[in-house]
């Protein structure tokens, strides 16, 4: 059975990345986007960050231009934006798509190992779950994200542990690290 280790992935430079160079590490993967209700996401998760990296916990940022074309820079202009906006020093990698024929093969193997539950109950939940709904029609059965910020933890022998749509509050996630850390 495959696990994160096995993935290579490009960084922002178009280097290629083996996730096997992050061994041990306790990791949370974004799908990510600077024009999206959800960009300010990036101030706690520099927070966690900062605070947890030295216990072995990395972030790995995937920009995805799929949801509504909310991160439509270059590489370097969407890094240049986190990074002068909130200050992000966590690993930035090349964009990607996270659905349909060319989705990474890292993202499908994250949401087939833990497919989206939705974004639960509430008035803000249930207007993501109609507009995602439209937006992902076009992917049919290939709709594996359902929004950006949609985060995977993966522990320390590179399993994927859980899921974290965008609506669920930041605080919930950072418990959900520290237990794993």
């Amino acid at each position: 059975m495959a696990n994160v280790y096995d993935f290579t992935v490009k960084d922002r430079k178009g280097n290629d990345v083996k996730l096997s160079d992050y061994r041990g590490k306790v990791l949370l993967i974004v799908n990510t986007a600077t024009g999206c209700g959800f960009t300010p996401h990036y101030d706690p998760l520099e927070a966690m960050y900062k605070e947890m990296r030295d216990r072995g916990f990395e972030i790995l940022d995937f920009p995805c231009n799929q949801f509504a074309n909310q991160a439509p820079g270059t590489e370097d202009e969407i890094h240049e934006f986190c990074q002068m906006k909130f200050g992000t020093e966590f690993p930035q990698f090349a964009k990607i798509e996270v659905n349909g024929d060319n989705a990474d093969p890292l993202f499908v193997h994250l949401a087939t190992e833990k497919p989206s539950e939705g974004f639960g109950k509430g008035l803000k939940n249930a207007a993501m779950n109609k507009f995602t709904k439209m937006n992902n029609k076009k992917f049919g059965d290939k709709a594996y994200i359902k929004w950006n910020f949609t985060k995977f933890l993966i522990d320390r022998e590179g399993n994927v542990v859980s899921r974290f749509e965008p609506t669920v509050d930041m605080d919930d996630v950072k418990k959900a690290v520290e237990e794993v850390l």
